[in-house]
């Protein structure tokens, strides 16, 4: 029952939990049952589809409903311009450690970076066996931020448990790309994941593409504002289901009406907005290729008044 009920939170549905179980056996690890999953082509669906539909509600002429199915995981910002953020918990917390120390202080760092910028679907992933008690060789800092992250639905455990005194843990980095590629969302974790790229074709992409990195500067946390490179998107950008570009500008005119180039100058006259304004390159080229048709334009020009 508790397997059956960790994976319909994911938002698959019973039908297909219960095949699994019956194929692998009900002592199967979460992981395998994850993998099967994945092998069959389920996907999740949206948590509302198990319950009645709704009755039909009045809608003011130009506004928008959201699609059914958008929502899993329990929320929806189908509504939200900005896209989900799903953290690498463990990468982040050992970051803000110095690789030396589980800090769960850089966690909430990088959860209100978000928030301040109006992300409302933010879901961190922690393996289970950090709520255990910190020891000498895993030590832990902060450890109440998970309790209070998870109260507020923002952090998920990924399964773990121990048989016949060792710890089974399951893959963490599987869930955390499978949930932010079935949400559309944004990895954030300086981990490549490269075992999962050469294991999905359609999560190689996915990860190349909606990776964000990120650096700790004085407990503050910074991501890269070209997260693709120097010739990609911005933040702003990256971070949004519809990016904003840029509005060409055009360089006036340092002579102003003052100007004797006429059309063949290349900066911009808001008094010649309807004059054709060639450089003297492609009014060369222009001629070369048709001369005729320049030469009836010249003529109309000198018998017109």
């Amino acid at each position: 029952q508790s397997k059956l009920d960790f994976f319909r939170k994911l938002g698959y549905g019973k039908q297909d939990i219960c095949k699994v179980l019956e194929n692998l056996g009900q002592e199967a690890l979460e992981d395998d049952v994850l993998k099967e999953l994945i092998r069959m082509g389920s996907k999740p669906q949206a948590l509302e589809s198990q319950t009645q539909p709704s009755p039909l509600k009045l809608v003011a002429r130009g506004s928008c409903n959201p699609s059914p199915g958008s929502e899993w995981l329990g929320e929806d910002d189908s509504s939200d311009h900005l896209r989900p953020i799903v953290i690498d918990g463990s990468n982040v917390a050992m970051s803000h450690g110095n690789k030396e120390v589980f800090s769960c202080w850089g966690i909430q760092l990088a959860v209100d970076w978000f928030r301040e910028r109006g992300h409302t679907y933010i879901k961190v992933f922690v393996p289970l066996w950090r709520k255990e008690p910190p020891r000498q060789d895993s030590p832990i800092a902060d450890q109440h931020i998970l309790e209070e992250l998870e109260k507020q639905s923002i952090l998920v455990y990924t399964p773990s448990r121990k048989v016949k005194g060792k710890r089974v843990v399951c893959y963490d980095d599987r869930y955390i790309v499978k949930v932010a590629y079935e949400k559309d969302g944004v990895i954030v974790s300086n981990d490549h994941y490269r075992d999962l790229q050469n294991e999905n074709p359609e999560w190689k992409w996915f990860i190349e593409q909606r990776l964000l990195m990120y650096s700790f500067v004085s407990n503050r946390f910074m991501p890269p504002d070209d997260p693709l490179g120097r010739h990609g998107p911005t933040l702003n950008n990256f971070l949004s289901k519809k990016p904003v570009l840029p509005e060409p500008t055009w360089q006036p005119c340092p002579y102003g009406k003052k100007c004797t180039y006429g059309n063949k100058c290349k900066f911009y006259h808001p008094e010649r907005m309807h004059q054709a304004q060639l450089s003297v390159a492609d009014e060369l080229r222009a001629k070369i290729k048709d001369p005729f048709s320049l030469g009836k334009e010249e003529e109309q020009r000198n018998c017109s008044p």
